[in-house]
């Protein structure tokens, strides 16, 4: 019970933290330069990154301290699967939008908004979990 209280607050720190730095998809695309757009999109990449990363672990923490008290791994294991099946699922999602596109300078913004959509949704899915 202290793991997940503890996972918690360390999400809730993560996530103020983040809110002052990250920029917004609607924020990027107000920027016309190319490569500034790039580089804000990465920053966007990067911090929904991290917030995804926290849930996740959250997660974790909440499905061991679950299999400590049954006894049973189960659920965790099946998470862990599934959260590595999201992986390569975002992976290659994302990079067939970006090889129809491509050669065209809109691929990689393709691929980066696409991952940080699919990250979103992710994070929201694990929200969720976590409020029921």
């Amino acid at each position: 019970m202290k793991q997940t209280y503890l996972a918690l607050l360390l999400m809730a720190l993560t996530t103020a933290a983040m809110d002052g730095q990250a920029k917004s998809l609607n924020q990027c695309d107000n920027i016309s330069d190319d490569i500034a757009h790039s580089r804000c999109l990465d920053g966007v990449k990067e911090a929904v990154d991290r917030e995804l990363q926290t849930w996740i672990n959250n997660q974790v923490f909440v499905l061991e301290e679950r299999a400590m008290k049954t006894g049973r791994k189960s659920a965790l294991n099946m998470f862990k699967r599934a959260n590595s099946d999201f992986i390569k699922y975002r992976e290659n999602n994302c990079r067939w939008q970006y090889l129809a596109i491509s050669p065209a300078s809109s691929a990689s913004t393709a691929y980066k908004t696409c991952y940080i959509n699919l990250s979103k949704s992710r994070i929201t899915e694990l929200s969720k979990l976590n409020s029921e």
